[in-house]
């Protein structure tokens, strides 16, 4: 998570208040309000490949693919956050009228920086694991070719698969596609542009 704001103890309702007025996002836990920080070229590179290639294979399909505007809550542990994408299939179930909540989604890919990378991993994963729709979590390294793909059995236990050359292939079961890595890091290390 990002800094730390001065306020602690805030309701969940007094932060949506403002949340839904404020001109920066934040992550909220357990009373805690979190600033996020902006993102570097080279993320910016990797959500924009990854985005351009899944929104289009999406289309016609049951499921939508939402960027990192779209906040998701963790009701388990009063988690509310912005994750890089988010993928939803079938009825997309949000936590009120406003429908700036997502409740039930069933991957979330998240692209590490410096900063969130240990978080992300960690503490984070574990916290997204009390989402019962979510079947994959996937941890794109923003500074290197190396993406961690976590997807949940039927039995409810978590497995990693690694990807870390060109070469391969990114597999999203949950929506079935197979993304070059080729495709996912275009671009990203280049220099010039």
């Amino acid at each position: 998570m990002g800094a730390a704001q001065a306020k602690t103890d805030i309701s969940q309702e007094d932060y949506l208040e403002a949340e839904r007025l404020a001109t920066d996002k934040h992550e909220y836990f357990q009373g805690e309000i979190f600033a996020m920080s902006a993102a570097k070229k080279e993320h910016n590179r990797v959500f924009t490949n990854i985005f351009g290639s899944i929104a289009p294979y999406l289309n016609g399909k049951k499921c939508n693919i939402f960027g990192s505007d779209m906040r998701v809550h963790v009701y388990q542990n009063a988690l509310y956050t912005y994750p890089d994408i988010t993928i939803v299939c079938g009825k997309q179930e949000y936590l009120d009228k406003e429908f700036d909540t997502l409740l039930n989604p069933k991957v979330i890919i998240q692209i590490l920086s410096p900063y969130t990378r240990d978080y992300d991993r960690g503490s984070k994963f574990k916290l997204y694991r009390g989402i019962p729709s979510l079947e994959e979590y996937i941890l794109i390294d923003s500074e290197h070719i190396f993406i961690e793909r976590f997807y949940k059995s039927k039995e409810e236990a978590w497995t990693l698969v690694e990807y870390k050359t060109p070469e391969d292939s990114l597999t999203i079961s949950s929506i079935e596609l197979l993304l070059p890595l080729e495709e996912v890091y275009s671009n990203v290390f280049d220099s010039e542009v």
